[in-house]
């Protein structure tokens, strides 16, 4: 094994826990959110409003990371963004208004987003010198560490603890470990005569296309996420802790998929696993929409979950390799998917109001047979490699 080899396989395993530091903000966010609710004084239609904010922040500031990461290098740019995301995980719960929760969760999603592309960035990098699929197993290491956040967070609210004092603590241990594993990442640099990114740009066509795949998968998410225990509960008249296990058991799918995700896509190639991914997803949404009891219907959910779990990390990848400006490519991608994650439970809720969730989940069985449709606009194609 030469030295290079060595290196490279070692900032595989760094990547990964980055990602998995990310998902441990934002699980050990979303547990406190009720906490930072009452502790902020707004109304459930103010929480609402404020949690538009962090995918607002994210859209504004992503294309900066391209720029950061050519100016600083990959290793200075991803611990920076990196300690900054973590870090920011205290604003929120110090806000005491809406007006600050606001500002708060709009930096806590810029420096989310800037530190998501530049890890995306040089995952895909990495990916790229070891010449085999490790995108999924990536996001499945950030599912990982939003779990991980997740139950921290709820034994922090069982023990009553301020979610100030939590997230204090979670912030500090996060911003050490990111520190730490960002010194063994690829420590890559441009070359001399490379012109750097522009500070706003628009993402290239191939990018657009790739994201609009990622909408669907991810707006299938989103939906499941947010909508799966009240369909329970609300549709087949479930138990209030068999809703919520149809939620627990959609989320540990996509991470288990994801983790094993590789091998599947390494064996067939990333246009048949989504193509293959998009017919799961279509036939766990319509086990969904058909279910006359609470078991089948969390089959359907977990089906859904399945299906889409590995689209999103292969959009990623498919961006990274649509040109020499990966980051832009990635960026544009990736605000694309924080808009269909922000849009998706409004508009489930929407359809619900005007109909009702059966049909709300029929428009995203229809939008995971997009997956199988459009899978062949993921076929990644060569760029120019970084050197460093």
């Amino acid at each position: 094994m030469t030295e290079d080899t060595t290196v490279v396989k070692r900032s595989r395993y760094a990547v990964a826990a980055v990602f998995c530091v990310h998902g441990a903000v934002t699980g050990s966010f979303a547990t406190r959110v009720p906490w930072i609710q009452e502790h902020a004084g707004v109304s459930a239609g103010q929480l609402g409003l404020a949690l538009a904010f962090p995918a607002i922040g994210a859209a504004l500031m992503m294309p900066l990371a391209a720029r950061i990461t050519h100016r600083l290098g990959t290793r200075t740019a991803l611990r920076g963004l990196l300690a900054l995301w973590t870090l920011a995980l205290m604003l929120p719960s110090l806000a005491p208004g809406l007006l600050t929760l606001c500002a708060a969760l709009l930096i806590y999603g810029g420096t989310s987003g800037m530190a998501d592309v530049a890890m995306n960035a040089l995952g895909i990098e990495v990916e790229h010198r070891l010449d085999k699929s490790i995108m999924s197993g990536l996001h499945g290491m950030w599912s990982a560490g939003a779990l991980l956040g997740a139950a921290v967070g709820t034994v922090a609210a069982h023990a009553n603890l301020s979610a100030q004092i939590h997230h204090a603590v979670a912030a500090v241990v996060l911003t050490l470990i990111g520190a730490a594993v960002c010194h063994f990442v690829l420590n890559l640099h441009p070359e001399e005569d490379d012109e750097p990114p522009a500070r706003f740009a628009l993402p290239p066509k191939s990018a657009l296309l790739i994201g609009a795949v990622g909408f669907c998968a991810v707006f299938a998410e989103g939906a499941s996420l947010d909508w799966s225990a009240v369909y329970l509960r609300d549709i087949l008249d479930s138990s209030a802790g068999v809703a919520a296990a149809a939620t627990t058991g959609f989320a540990l799918t996509m991470a288990i998929a994801r983790i094993t995700g590789d091998a599947v896509v390494d064996r067939v190639g990333a246009v048949r696993t989504v193509r293959w991914s998009g017919v799961i997803a279509t036939l766990g949404g319509l086990l969904v929409v058909i279910a006359p009891d609470a078991v089948v219907a969390m089959v359907g959910f977990g089906l859904i979950g399945v299906g889409i779990a590995v689209v999103v990390p292969l959009a990623f990848a498919a961006a990274g390799h649509t040109g020499p400006n990966p980051s832009q490519a990635i960026a544009g991608v990736a605000t694309i998917t924080y808009a269909s994650g922000l849009v998706a439970p409004s508009i489930i809720g929407g359809i619900a109001q005007a109909s009702n969730l059966t049909i709300s989940f029929l428009v995203v069985t229809t939008l995971t047979v997009g997956l199988a449709v459009f899978a062949p606009v993921l076929r990644t194609r060569s760029r120019t490699r970084v050197t460093g």
